[in-house]
């Protein structure tokens, strides 16, 4: 293993600088930044400990009581005043068409690409399509400042900072992330990101009517919004910069974070983007937060999970429903299938009509935008909106026909389990792991990209059905400890037949292992993220890995895996 060296500095402690982005680490980490970020993470580390403590006992009491979520009774005050709104975005969020997603900014390449397009956005990620290893935060963090400045190689410089079209969303990691290369021990993940970017970015952003704007990920409470806030106010008195400047957007991706978005909204009212919905990582809470309750069983994904059935459905239209009554942007998720690079191949209309399809479903619910991976989707996706909606937003549909009861939001879909789903989610789970263990955030499988929002449903279905012995619809198997390590086995050597060298073979058993490991668990991991990044399995493999270029098991090409 890599010996450790630690840089001391006046006020933290820090490791010393990957190889090769010595100079970018250097230009982050300056007295003046050191020192912020010092005084940001100090001031708030208590809070958000309490934060995560507040999730684990709000937990430990729907499984010792079996009560279910609903809408509190003691916000009803808020939810009840038609009167107040958020504070407008800026002009440059009200359209909001076209975000691109999953866009790590360690991957300079697309990156740029990104910033050339005409997107209305880009979701800048450092979560669920990034691999926080220390070397893509230090490069990704390098990236943004160089792109807000112009000075990014490949980019259409210009005099003035901040010429590109898209609008940079920064989406930092989630409350539950951690950073153990500052301050000397685990500091918490996004206020390592928020800190960087708002000490370098902020003010160019502001002063170009750029930013500075942010996705905030993995919210699961008024609560929680309202720490933010103070982060965001604490921070603009800090650097100088006016009040409400900085605009955040609040991905809905926990069932119990849907029962409080007015309050939501309302802790963030001088700061607020509005609202986002995506369809995984929300079906994966309710596995999260319900898991041990058969009721509460979640179907075969692939086959009867979709934004057609009743609880993504109630949950889309009242998400819209609460963003537009208080003057909010409401957006969808991302489409994640990938078009054929060749226009003229047999499939490319097919996948066309597919995203279209699902894309007009929350138009007409109306959302004001959402998001793709896949550029050559930004086009199409544009004129959908153009020729089905009016103006830059639908803040105008005010969706009064909309009435959702929580038994609308907690009604789980009718279906089964087939083998087919099974096999799928247990690959999805073990390649996720496998490009973590490369350093990368996501990979491309089957026709679309998948991310940690897919690993995280894939992982949470398989160790639900083994938890309640879930049988195949095929025929009639249990979905049982032996069943799943028999199919994951047969993977691994599927896959094994394509990997090019000894330490890639190597790899994707250690991400076999630790697949297995994470779903055999009798009790439930919260985050597989979080799991993998404090597992000292990762992180001993990792560490092997850095020493050479990393190799994916399934083929880099767009769309097509080895599989």
């Amino acid at each position: 293993l890599l010996t450790t060296f630690w840089t001391i500095f006046a006020l933290m402690e820090l490791s010393p600088p990957p190889k090769g982005l010595e100079a970018a680490y250097a230009s982050l980490f300056t007295t003046g930044s050191l020192s912020f970020l010092h005084e940001l993470i100090s001031t708030f580390d208590e809070e958000m400990e309490q934060i995560l403590q507040l999730r684990v006992s709000r937990k430990a009491h729907l499984d010792l009581s079996g009560d279910l979520p609903n809408f509190l009774e003691s916000t009803a005050h808020i939810r009840a005043d038609p009167d107040w709104r958020v504070l407008p975005v800026p002009t440059r969020l009200q359209k909001r068409h076209v975000d691109i997603g999953d866009m790590a900014p360690c991957d300079t390449q697309r990156f740029v690409r990104a910033l050339q397009s005409p997107a209305q956005g880009i979701q800048v990620d450092f979560d669920d399509g990034n691999c926080p290893t220390f070397p893509n935060q230090i490069k990704g963090i390098h990236n943004v400042i160089l792109a807000v400045n112009n000075q990014l190689p490949g980019e259409c410089l210009t005099s003035s900072p901040c010429c590109f079209s898209p609008d940079a969303l920064h989406r930092t990691g989630a409350f539950s992330t951690v950073e153990d290369k500052v301050e000397g021990k685990e500091a918490p993940g996004p206020l390592f990101d928020f800190g960087l970017l708002m000490y370098h970015c902020g003010r160019t952003l502001l002063e170009n009517q750029s930013g500075p704007f942010f996705y905030l990920s993995k919210v699961e409470s008024l609560m929680e919004s309202r720490l933010w806030n103070n982060i965001f106010v604490w921070t603009q008195q800090k650097l100088g910069l006016p009040l409400g400047c900085i605009k955040a957007t609040v991905l809905i991706e926990n069932v119990l974070a849907t029962f409080e978005m007015e309050e939501i909204l309302y802790e963030l009212r001088e700061h607020s983007a509005g609202l986002n919905c995506g369809i995984w990582d929300y079906s994966a809470s309710f596995v999260n937060k319900f898991g041990y309750r058969r009721d509460f069983l979640l179907p075969d994904r692939s086959k009867y999970v979709n934004m057609e059935k009743r609880f993504l459905r109630s949950y889309l239209d009242l998400l819209v429903q609460t963003c537009h009554r208080r003057g909010a942007l409401a957006t969808g998720g991302m489409a994640a299938l990938l078009l054929p690079q060749s226009q003229h191949a047999d499939s490319y209309s097919k996948v066309l009509a597919a995203v279209e399809r699902l894309k007009l479903l929350e138009i007409n619910a109306g959302v004001d935008g959402f998001m793709v991976y896949d550029m050559n989707l930004i086009k199409p996706m544009q004129k959908l909106f153009e020729r089905h909606s009016e103006g830059d937003n639908q803040l105008h549909q005010l969706r009064g026909d909309v009435s959702v009861t929580p038994e609308d939001l907690l009604s789980m879909p009718f279906g089964g389990v087939t083998l087919h789903g099974l096999k799928y989610n247990i690959a999805v789970g073990v390649l996720f792991i496998n490009a973590w263990l490369s350093g990368k955030g996501h990979f491309f499988y089957r026709g679309q990209v998948e991310d940690s929002a897919t690993a995280e449903i894939s992982r949470s279905q398989v160790w639900q059905w083994i938890r309640h012995q879930a049988r195949l619809e095929d025929d009639g198997r249990v979905v049982s400890r032996r069943l799943v390590t028999e199919l994951t086995k047969e993977l691994r050597t599927e896959l094994g037949l394509f990997c090019r060298s000894g330490r890639s073979t190597q790899r994707l058993h250690t991400a076999a292992d630790m697949f297995l490991e994470v779903v055999l668990k009798r009790h439930f991991p919260e985050f597989i993220t979080s799991y993998l990044n404090l597992d000292h399995t990762f992180l001993s493999s990792h560490c092997l890995g850095e020493e050479e270029e990393a190799e994916a098991a399934v083929e880099p090409s767009r769309g097509r895996s080895k599989l």
